[in-house]
């Protein structure tokens, strides 16, 4: 239960900034953990953490007053004035704080303490704000530790930041096909074999005949003792992208997130057979792919 406005909070707690805090005990340019702690006696103190990567994690144990994130991040997107998203994914048991979007001292709720144990995945464009996030005011903080992760993902036109880390469900183009092959986390040519309806996705189980590239393990081997042939693993889709078993041969490309793969292009093995041939005759290709 809230014990303060949003609003009260903030005014409160920019008014205290001479007294901000900065005795963290661990960062770096892409994470920090610290301490509400060293916060004693001033619970309302504020303290400012900067983070520069496109990845990283954030860990305030027995919070206290508040924290203001501001996100930096030193990326070719940013660089190229490319809009970006920030998703923040909440450890299970994160608990102690309320996070908030700061934009000009304006306060938007985005995260309560209470939906952070589901640990589910929320999404924002990097321009609506900093990360404020402000301590429940509580007698006993001795088992409260706020911890998330955050990921920057490159913002697709007309798609809400919120569903930044799903694909469109739409048709890629042709030159989003043979980019999405040079830069995808993972490229591979398969079938898919099930498909499970979850909550607020599915998840595709997919039979790789041909992995191309995958940077840590979509897929796993069979093994050679194994009755599974090739490589095998799960991928996420949003439910409204309607996949089916058994419908084909597909090149499968994505990305990466939070440790879970998502689809991405995924055209017809025989239709990028064709988009592919014309762009090397042409000399367009952005990168060699062996389809022998």
């Amino acid at each position: 239960m809230l014990t303060t406005t949003p609003g009260l909070a903030y005014a409160v707690s920019v008014l205290l900034l001479i007294r901000t805090s900065f005795c963290q005990y661990s960062s770096d340019q892409c994470s920090w953990k610290g301490s509400g702690l060293t916060h004693e006696g001033h619970a309302r103190d504020v303290e400012q953490v900067y983070l520069r990567c496109s990845q990283g994690s954030l860990e305030w144990l027995y919070p206290t007053g508040a924290i203001i994130v501001n996100l930096r991040p030193n990326t070719a997107a940013a660089a190229a004035g490319g809009r970006l998203s920030v998703c923040i994914k909440p450890a299970a048991g994160s608990s102690g704080a309320n996070v908030y979007l700061d934009r000009g001292g304006k306060l938007r709720l985005l995260l309560r303490e209470r939906d952070q144990a589901r640990g589910k995945v929320h999404c924002f464009g990097i321009r609506e704000g900093a990360l404020f996030i402000e301590a429940i005011p509580r007698t006993d903080i001795s088992r409260r530790i706020t911890t998330f992760q955050y990921e920057l993902v490159r913002e697709r036109p007309g798609v809400d930041p919120q569903n930044a880390l799903t694909a469109p469900c739409q048709p890629c183009t042709d030159d989003e096909m043979l980019l999405a092959v040079c830069t995808s986390d993972f490229v591979a040519r398969g079938t898919i074999q099930t498909v499970k309806q979850d909550e607020d996705r599915s998840s595709v189980t997919v039979a790789i005949s041909r992995l191309y590239r995958q940077k840590t393990r979509v897929f796993v081997s069979g093994g050679v003792h194994s009755r599974v042939q090739g490589w095998t693993g799960r991928v996420g889709m949003p439910l409204r992208c309607g996949a089916r078993p058994g419908d084909g041969d597909f090149l499968f490309t994505g990305s990466v997130r939070f440790g879970e793969a998502w689809m991405g292009c995924a055209p017809r093995y025989k239709d990028f057979l064709q988009v592919y041939g014309e762009a090397e005759r042409r000399g367009t290709n952005p990168c060699h792919v062996d389809t022998d």
